[in-house]
């Protein structure tokens, strides 16, 4: 089986997360050199677009050296808390995204402490250091303070850093050296990432995300957490409430570039997209036909008015 990296990527608005994730799909020649491709590749609806914001969470996959990597663009405003959680359980660590000179915002806090308190392994990016009055070490102080009043494991804190501009184009482990490519970045995801583990046993599937197509209908998406799942397998549907549903998987594909690749089989520890999986919800389970077993239901934070205080150390304070 493949080496896989499942990584989700956590930022504020406008820190330059899906400008980076457009670098990391070209740097990995994902575009043949005659194809156009503007900015923003993830961004694909008009929302979005117009308000410079990422809405609904998007899967694509990048093959870098022998490593297969599945990236999860995940919102970044606070207002889509449960769509982060939801893509969050599919991820095995995180980057976490950082203005140079803004630093962390409260809703980096937000999602920061949703991804510690799942033991993911961060590795932080402290882009747009090409910008005037930067401030790159200043921020990983900050970070590091923050990773610690939200209680981070000593493996949490050890984190790596890296630094660039998303903008440029480039990343290093010094931000007073630059380079002219992204790959610090992808070597310190392939070295420090866990490799997405392998659970032998009967299926066990949970539903995080949905996608749609209007030739197909619904299309459940999610990470394969035990077994494997194959084309054309008799499954079984747990719904969150615990009632059994028998169904069939149609077809079933994986994620590659910015697009799905139609598959045979998918193992455990890979994210798929299943058709033909009827009256589905998200946090249903998909388990074995015979002898099925639901995973634990996600639990997501009820709707609610989120306020944080704190002292204004702006640089600009007071002035």
């Amino acid at each position: 089986m493949q080496k896989i990296r499942n990584i989700a990527i956590i930022a504020h608005v406008d820190h330059g997360k899906t400008t980076l994730v457009d670098k990391i799909l070209h740097a990995c020649s994902i575009f043949r050199d005659n194809e156009q491709t503007g900015e923003l590749i993830l961004d694909n609806n008009d929302l979005e677009r117009e308000r410079g914001i990422t809405i609904v969470s998007k899967n694509v996959s990048v093959q870098y050296k022998d490593v297969k990597i599945n990236i999860i663009d995940t919102p970044g405003h606070a207002d889509f808390g449960g769509e982060v959680e939801r893509v969050l359980k599919m991820a095995d660590g995180v980057l976490l995204l950082c203005d140079a000179f803004e630093g962390a915002m409260p809703q980096t806090r937000f999602v920061t402490q949703k991804a510690l308190a799942l033991g993911l392994k961060p590795i932080v990016v402290v882009n747009k250091v090409d910008k005037e009055n930067c401030r790159p070490e200043e921020v990983y102080e900050q970070i590091f303070e923050l990773f610690f009043n939200l209680e981070a494991t000593e493996d949490q804190l050890d984190f790596p850093v890296i630094y660039g501009s998303s903008k440029q184009g480039w990343m290093s482990t010094d931000w007073k050296v630059p380079t002219t490519d992204i790959f610090a970045l992808l070597d310190a995801v392939v070295a420090n990432i866990p490799p997405a583990p392998t659970n032998d046993g009967t299926l066990q599937m949970q539903i995080t995300s949905l996608d749609y197509s209007s030739f197909v209908g619904r299309i459940a998406i999610g990470r394969v957490h035990r077994g494997a799942i194959k084309e054309n397998q008799p499954v079984t549907l747990i719904k969150r409430d615990g009632k059994i549903v028998k169904t069939r998987v149609k077809e079933l594909y994986t994620f590659e570039g910015l697009g799905k690749i139609r598959t045979t089989e998918v193992k455990s520890g890979d994210i798929c997209a299943v058709v033909g999986i009827d009256g589905f919800d998200i946090g249903d389970t998909i388990a074995d036909f015979e002898a099925p077993e639901q995973l634990p239901v996600i639990k997501i934070d009820e709707p609610t008015m989120n306020m944080l205080f704190t002292i204004n150390n702006s640089p600009f304070f007071g002035k």
